[in-house]
């Protein structure tokens, strides 16, 4: 059991760091508001123009996917942090097939335009 002391020390200190740092404000937050615009949708003081469940442009939408692209490859690229005698050649391939699936996908993205702004 004491190999598991601190995973348990972990779990117990962790969430305390951070709902504590959540807590902490509301003390010392006040529910009046002393201006009316802060409580007003928009603070910049004009009025909406159109409805804000209007469609937007499939754009807005394409450029957080593609950002999130790079994501799983980060995560999938740390088994080779561990020494090359260590990996064999099934994880080799493995990664090299996990790599070349990613840059077909981003030369295929790439080729159709999806990162141009215009």
């Amino acid at each position: 059991m004491s190999e598991f002391a601190p995973i348990c020390i972990y779990l117990v200190i962790s969430p305390l760091v951070s709902l504590i740092p959540l807590g902490v404000p509301f003390p010392f937050a006040s529910n009046s508001s002393t201006y009316p615009e802060t409580l007003s949708a928009y603070k910049c003081g004009s009025d909406p123009s159109v409805d804000a469940r209007s469609r937007f442009d499939i754009r807005f939408y394409l450029v957080p996917i593609l950002f999130i692209i790079p994501d799983p490859e980060v995560t999938f690229s740390f088994p080779w942090a561990i020494p090359p005698n260590k990996i064999d050649l099934f994880g080799s391939w493995s990664m090299m097939a996990f790599l070349l699936i990613l840059t077909i996908g981003s030369l295929y993205e790439w080729k159709r335009g999806a990162s141009d702004r215009a």
